[in-house]
């Protein structure tokens, strides 16, 4: 420790051995521990590094409440980069003198010698206020005044007198683009647009390409999403294609599951040749950008048994003891579409193989990769490999579908992954949702939110839970409500917004009829005409999120206690922007709830006593609130009220 002892540095991620993270203009909150002996005072100050090296004007630290030792300070940066502080701390005699001014010469206890003491502290300053203080014509209180002008005190703030100063390592911030932080995920398989089916059976399917599938993105982007996720859209085996259902046998015109990647028409690297030529690729992505979508590819590390890597390097496969080239499992499940990469045969070969491959589809117009299981696949080969891609295009973000247990998860976003698939699918009671997305925040006082952006998908192809089979179009509304403003980043897999929720068996989270397997074409605008889709819902949702800054951060969730254990609260501020979104959501879906919710004011950036008025940015109604509200909420009209809250003018009381 140095002679002003610095401890628990916050954010300090792997005790600042990894960055913190942020975007441009997100606000982060950097704190301290700052003491000395006795009863001495201590100030402290911030100091920025940005990305060309440049140190920038030091940011005092304040104590958040007196005598806690506590120093903070809110920072906000301007640029994508690397960035670094750290918390410089020292003796400061000055304020030191004044708290004892301040009882000695009101009490009449040495008042030349303490006056003149202050002078000479306003000397080292440099201030002209020193002359005052020493002017023994005056008054003693007006000498003492003299010293505590608020012209002295800004000085002092600017230029603090420092004594024994000490200073932190440097702490490291990595700031990426906004979209790594805020952004709304629309996922949907290319060859189910514009695919063709005979119910009959008598004439082949045909499969959608990525020139049919550009009809859908109008409607994507006119529901407010901002992202258009692909499933894998390369080539795939036809060794072990599994058939509709996960079943073991494929029929001649199955199409088989995405994820088994590689034919002989190519492997990761290649475009499946029913979707299209790469030109079509490009051209979809255009498509896209044109409308304000950024489009995210699956990287999905596993071959099927035709990938051309199993003939050209057997050696990144493991072996089994009877010489074949060992299948994915997760007994009782069997993968027999799908080997699994050994990545410790060839470290060096595959990291070249993947960063090549990786900077192929960047230059295919791609600048977000969803990464398929990186939990499966060591620490250290993604480590390499993210900071590889960074070093070349640092505006490329990886989103990491880890379901896996919580070290694994928190690893892989700690290493580089700038988004994170969380356990808010499963999290459904007002304990399970405060506890989870409290953590998320930080408000568990873990550093979780320091280095994880959770992306909060309501759904994948994967996963329909047992909430959205049993609740009915209300689970639809209330899980979207969650996901898009207790997150600045959340997803859907496309059909959500037709409430699909038959699940292949009892107990099953599977789908009926899963589009890993099978095309499955839908009817958009039928169900739209019949008021059957929830895509004005979702419009709705996305339209306020663009709207509310206060929606485009992570950390500044808070809850506010509800009578009703169905009830859930929350808000959100954006401070900078004067912003507030309260959110009262009912949990179950199936009945009217009604409750009181207790307001936190502080956390509205209210005074305790003051009142307020709360829009309904859902309903569209108006009331007048205070601390103590009643709530009813009907799940056959409306799931949520999302209040925008304004102070009440006087004219207004």
């Amino acid at each position: 420790m140095g002679r002003i002892p610095i401890t628990d540095v916050r954010p300090a991620v792997a005790g600042g051995q990894r960055a913190a993270r942020l975007v441009p203009g997100e606000p982060l909150e950097v704190s301290a521990t700052v003491f000395r002996e006795g009863h001495e005072e201590v100030g402290a100050q911030l100091v920025l590094t940005d990305p060309d090296g440049k140190e920038l004007s030091a940011v005092p630290m304040v104590q958040r409440v007196r005598g806690t030792d506590r120093f903070a300070a809110e920072i906000t940066v301007d640029r994508v980069g690397d960035w670094s502080y750290r918390v410089e701390a020292w003796g400061d005699p000055f304020a030191t003198w004044r708290r004892a001014a301040l009882v000695k010469v009101p009490a009449g206890l040495e008042v030349d010698l303490t006056l003149e003491e202050g002078a000479r502290l306003l000397d080292r300053a440099g201030l002209a206020a020193a002359d005052l203080v020493r002017d023994t014509t005056r008054p003693a209180d007006r000498r003492l005044a003299a010293a505590l002008d608020a012209s002295v005190s800004a000085a002092l703030v600017a230029h603090p007198l420092r004594e024994h100063l000490t200073v932190t390592p440097e702490f490291p911030l990595r700031v990426d683009r906004e979209r790594a932080l805020y952004g709304a995920w629309y996922e949907f398989f290319p060859r189910s647009e514009g695919a063709v089916l005979d119910p009959a059976g008598r004439r082949p399917p045909r499969s959608g390409t990525f020139r049919t599938a550009e009809r859908r993105l109008p409607a994507v982007a006119a529901m407010g999403f901002q992202v258009v996720y692909l499933p894998p859209i390369h080539p795939i085996g036809t060794s072990h294609r599994k058939g509709p259902g996960n079943s073991l046998t494929a029929g001649p015109h199955d199409p088989g599951s995405p994820w088994a990647v590689g034919s002989a028409a190519g492997g990761h690297d290649a475009v499946h040749p029913e979707l299209g030529t790469p030109a079509d690729f490009r051209h979809f992505v255009e498509v896209a950008r044109g409308l304000g979508l950024e489009v995210a590819l699956d990287f999905a590390l596993q071959c099927s048994p035709d990938h051309p890597w199993v003939r050209e390097h057997p050696e990144w496969f493991r072996q089994r003891a009877d010489g074949s080239i060992a299948h994915a499992e997760n007994p009782p499940k069997q993968y027999q579409d799908i080997h699994p990469v050994d990545f410790d045969t060839d470290p060096e070969g595959l990291h070249r193989e993947c960063a090549r491959v990786l900077r192929y589809w960047i230059g295919q117009g791609v600048r977000i990769f969803r990464v398929d299981n990186p939990h499966t696949k060591p620490v250290p080969f993604w480590e390499r490999l993210l900071a590889d891609i960074r070093a070349t295009d640092p505006d490329v973000l990886f989103l990491a579908e880890a379901f896996t247990r919580p070290a694994v998860l928190h690893a892989l976003a700690r290493i580089g992954f700038q988004q994170s698939y969380t356990y808010f699918t499963w999290r459904n009671t007002k304990r399970e949702l405060t506890d989870y997305l409290g953590q998320l925040a930080g408000l568990d006082g873990s550093a979780t939110a320091d280095y994880l952006r959770p992306n909060l998908f309501v759904n994948t192809p994967d996963i329909l839970t047992s909430y959205l089979q049993d609740g009915g179009r209300a689970a639809f509304q209330v899980r979207a409500v969650l996901a898009a403003t207790a997150s600045p980043s959340w997803g859907v897999y496309a059909g959500f917004e037709l409430c699909e929720a038959t699940p292949a068996a009892p107990g099953s989270e599977e789908y009926a009829d899963s589009e890993k397997y099978a095309y499955r074409p839908r009817d958009w605008a039928a169900a739209e005409s019949q008021g059957r889709s929830l895509a004005p819902f979702l419009t709705s949702l996305n339209r306020l999120r663009a709207a509310h800054p206060a929606l485009h951060q992570l950390r500044n969730l808070r809850f506010h206690p509800c009578d009703n254990e169905q009830l859930l609260c929350y808000s959100k501020r954006s401070a900078a922007a004067a912003d507030v979104v309260l959110v009262v959501v009912n949990l179950d879906p199936h009945r009217v709830q009604e409750g009181t919710v207790t307001l936190d004011a502080a956390a509205l950036g209210l005074g305790e006593d003051e009142g307020f008025e709360v829009r309904d940015e859902l309903g569209g109604a108006r009331y007048r609130w205070g601390r103590a509200n009643y709530v009813r909420l009907d799940p056959r009209r409306q799931v949520a009220h999302l209040f925008t809250v304004r102070p009440l003018t006087r004219t207004s009381r």
